[in-house]
Order: structure tokens, then sequence, then C-alpha cells
């Protein structure tokens, strides 16, 4: 029988899952210590159907945390310590289960927060981020690839009394000994780090339309995502390169601009020819974006995400893209092959 704060957590989950501005897709995770088993979200799964079907995993807590005080490889999926006959769905652990293993709080609240990522992907990010939370035990973590090596960074700076954790280039991190001290800390530190938003010349449309013609691409339905081409600023803030992880793991390294004269048709034509996938996303300068006709609810999420949090740096930030290693290293890792195929095969979609 779950316990009344397991079922608060649940109602937490869909809450914060629902809210693009702070969980987009599959990201994000929560969990929850209870008599020696830490259930967390499964990889994969989308927080905000947390109350639709079963997306937590119950895992051993103490077994996990010798072998994290060994350094078992074992650890980097954690799957070796599911507790398998609590797990009649068979789902795997999220990838940053060890992250949720490493705080001592009962109750662990992970998330893509877009104001969190528009001030975490900026060189002076840290700084910006002392100022703003000022009071709170919080710690600022530079990017680390997620799961066992981003567990590691936040060891080595981890304190007794911290609370709060802004990964770089990555998200947000709240803990706390109940659901609801969890819920308030998430919209204390969301409000702190709000910045002002830009707002964007509205879509042009029609040449859109005819920039699609004959083309593996469309409008998308939201118009919000039309901002990061249409705002010139954000359009080259994007056109930078890789700012966060699930942006590699759902709309591939960095972003694809349209030059002068291009169309999405002739875009496509040349990766066709030189064998290159199609991306997901198309940005045209000062008119907006196309989509993929059969672009995955993952992939439109993580389109939607680019274009809050860009809208959300300023324009003469001086910004911490990944390196081309980093978005080898997250496009070649096995745990984040697993979310790409459930990707791909549609299991994600809303």
């Amino acid at each position: 029988m779950r316990s009344l704060e397991f079922e608060a957590l649940l109602d937490l989950s869909a809450r914060v899952g629902a809210d693009p501005l702070l969980v987009q897709g599959a990201g994000g995770n929560t969990s929850i210590k209870e008599g020696g088993t830490l259930w967390i979200k499964a990889s994969g799964l989308w927080l905000a159907h947390a109350r639709q079907r079963d997306v937590m995993v119950p895992v051993a807590l103490e077994p996990l945390l010798n072998a994290l005080e060994a350094n078992d490889p074992a650890t980097e999926k954690a799957q070796d310590f599911v507790i398998t006959e609590r797990n009649p769905s068979g789902l795997r652990p999220s990838i940053e289960t060890t992250v949720h293993a490493l705080m001592p709080q009962k109750v662990v609240v992970h998330v893509h927060c877009v104001e969190t990522i528009a001030t975490a992907v900026q060189t002076n990010g840290a700084a910006i981020t002392a100022e703003r939370l000022a009071g709170y035990p919080h710690v600022f973590v530079p990017y680390a690839r997620p799961g066992l090596p981003l567990a590691r960074a936040i060891a080595e700076r981890m304190q007794d009394n911290t609370s709060v954790l802004i990964l770089g280039n990555h998200g947000l991190v709240v803990a706390a000994e109940t659901v609801v001290d969890a819920a308030i800390l998430l919209t204390d530190i969301t409000r702190r780090l709000t910045g002002t938003r830009r707002q964007a010349l509205a879509a042009d449309l029609a040449s859109l339309g005819r920039l699609a013609v004959d083309s593996d691409y469309r409008l998308p339905e939201d118009i919000a995502l039309h901002s990061v081409a249409a705002d010139l600023d954000s359009c080259r803030l994007a056109a930078g390169g890789s700012l966060y992880p699930d942006h590699v793991i759902f709309l591939g390294k960095g972003v694809s601009v349209a030059a002068p004269g291009e169309t999405a048709l002739s875009i496509e034509t040349k990766r066709r020819a030189s064998g290159d996938s199609l991306p997901p996303l198309l940005l045209f300068p000062g008119k907006g974006v196309l989509v993929q006709k059969e672009i995955s609810a993952g992939a439109f999420a993580m389109a939607r995400c680019l274009a809050d949090v860009t809208a959300r740096i300023p324009a003469d930030a001086r910004l911490r893209y990944l390196t081309e290693a980093e978005n080898a290293e997250l496009l070649g890792w096995d745990a984040e092959k697993y979310r790409q195929q459930l990707n791909r095969a549609g299991q994600v979609l809303q």
C-alpha cells in the first residue's frame, strides 16, 4: 500500500510534468525514499503521466550507495539495484538515479526549468545564481554528463545542508523532507531565477508555408516555437550549438539554420544526398520554424524548450555550449540510446 507522501509525490510529478516551463517530454524526474527503497521515475517515461500509468521504479538504496562509494560501474545504469519483484512493468530507473540517491533528503525533484537553464548555460551562471539565491543552501555544479559523472561532480561539492543544485547546462534539483516542502522550494527557486523574456516578432507564416512546399516539413501547431527563429537574437544564440543534454538526445547536435535562398526541400535534398538524417527542426531567420511532418512528441517538446530558453537569455550573454566531445558522448551513450529508441518507437507520445 502506498503512503500518503508517495501519493502526494505522484500528484506533484503530474503537475510539474504538465508544465513545459519546468519539464519537457520525458525529461526531469522525481523520487522518494521509503523503508530503504528509492522510488524514482522510470527512464523514457513522462512525469506528466504519473497519474495515468505506472512510472516509478523501486531501487534498493543502501546497496546502490555502497556501490557508489566503491565506484562500481554498475551504478551507471542502476538497473542491477532494481527490486524486481516490486517492478512488475519491468521499467528501467532514470539515468539520474545516482543523483537522487546521493541527496540525503526524502524527496528529490529534478526539472529542466527553462529559467534555470537560461542562467545555467551562461559562462557567469554561477555568479548569477549566487546573487539570486543568496540565503538558500545551494551549489552550482558545472556541466557533467548525466548519470555517474554528474553524481560524482555533485558529491564533490555537496554539503550537509545542500537542498538546491543548479546544474550547469542542465537544470535544477530541489530536495526536502516532505513533498509539500519540495514543492514550495521549487516554486521559490524558479521565481528567484526568473528573468526577462524577449518578445519576438510574429512569424511570417505565409513565407514559411511557401518554404515548406514539396518537403517533409510543415508548420508547427504551437506558434510559440517560431520565436527561436523569428527573433534574430534567439536565432543567433541557438545557432551557436547545443546548450543542454536533452536537446542533443531529441533534436540532435545543434540546430539547422537555413541560409538565404534555401528552402526546406533544398535542405532536405542536400542532406539526403550526403547520407545525413533530417533534422526535426529547421530555423528560418526572421521568419520562424518548420518541423518534420512526423516529428515525435519528445522532439516537439524540446523544440518548444529551445524557443523558451533562448528567449530568456540576454542577447549579449556569453554562453557555454556543449563541446564536440560532450555531444558525441551523449549520442553514443547506451542509456540515452534507450531513451532515443523509446522516442522513435512513439512510446513517449502523448
